[in-house]
């Protein structure tokens, strides 16, 4: 499985790294605009991701504006909406106009407030079937 985890601040996403490295090949960016390239070259190269952390409030190219740009570029692949990989929004927004945007909207997969920490990521991978039950071989 490989995973791009969008963050702009630093320690955010080396815990995420550290989180996911057993179950995932991990890649970062610090920005939506370096996320929608890496996720077009991964299409491209034909080994796309399953997984996508992403922050809402970033420079350059925001969260849910990447958001977007992501689920074109599957639609322009020709990806399903099952093969779709999964997009979980982290966030310190409690707004739930940005919520509601980035998860109906948007097509985020789903949303964790943060800070978040690795038993509420691990059941969410859980849930989502990216992971299996820990205890499942």
């Amino acid at each position: 499985m490989r995973a791009l985890i969008v963050d702009d601040d630093y320690y955010s996403r080396s815990f995420l790294e550290y989180i996911l490295h057993p179950y995932a090949q991990c890649d970062a960016a610090v920005n939506g605009e370096d996320a929608v390239m890496a996720f077009q070259r991964a299409l491209e190269e034909n080994r796309p991701y399953t997984l996508v952390f992403m922050d809402l409030l970033m420079p350059v190219v925001d969260g849910p504006k990447a958001l977007g740009e992501i689920r074109d570029i599957e639609k322009d692949h020709g990806v399903t909406d099952a093969a779709r990989c999964k997009i979980i929004i982290t966030s310190v927004l409690e707004d739930a106009e940005d919520t509601h945007n980035a998860m109906y909207l948007g097509g985020a997969t789903s949303f964790l407030q943060k800070p978040v920490d690795e038993k509420s990521i691990l059941t969410e991978l859980t849930r989502l079937g990216v992971i299996a039950p820990e205890g499942d071989c």
